[in-house]
């Protein structure tokens, strides 16, 4: 990809232009972060007080009897987001959903087991071991290039 920027006194708004040949994946991707609004935090709940999240600090976020948790390196959180809301934002950190009740984060991870027949075994940095559903399975190894 090529980025080019020109700096042009007499503009009074940043202006974005994509040339390519196709839409895909890569440049639907651009054009959704280009155009949100504002960065969305997230705010994780722990003994009555809300800390806000760094996503580089959370390890896995799972859903669990109609709660939402995330897993950081510290501490494990409540969060108010579903799931689907969560994904969408975290996406751009390497966030990835492995079931329909958890999405991991890719740089958490020490190592995938592809030995089972029909799903992966996934153990995350903190030694929580997961499974990815046969419904994710052709994802996770679209995106591990398998």
């Amino acid at each position: 990809m090529q980025i080019e920027i020109k700096i042009d006194n007499g503009c009074s708004e940043p202006k974005v232009i994509i040339i390519t040949d196709k839409v895909d994946d890569e440049i639907n991707g651009i054009i959704s972060r280009l155009s949100s609004k504002s960065p969305e935090v997230i705010t994780g709940f722990y003994n009555n007080l809300a800390e806000i999240l760094s996503p580089a600090d959370i390890i896995r976020i799972y859903a669990s009897g109609g709660k939402t948790f995330a897993l950081s390196t510290q501490k494990e959180y409540t969060l108010r987001q579903r799931l689907y809301e969560l994904e969408e934002h975290l996406s751009q950190y390497r966030f990835v959903r492995i079931s329909n009740s958890e999405i991991i984060n890719l740089k958490k991870v020490l190592h995938f087991d592809l030995s089972f027949s029909g799903t992966i075994c996934v153990t995350l940095s903190d030694g929580t071991v997961t499974y990815v559903s046969r419904r994710y399975v052709s994802k996770i190894k679209q995106i591990l290039g398998l």
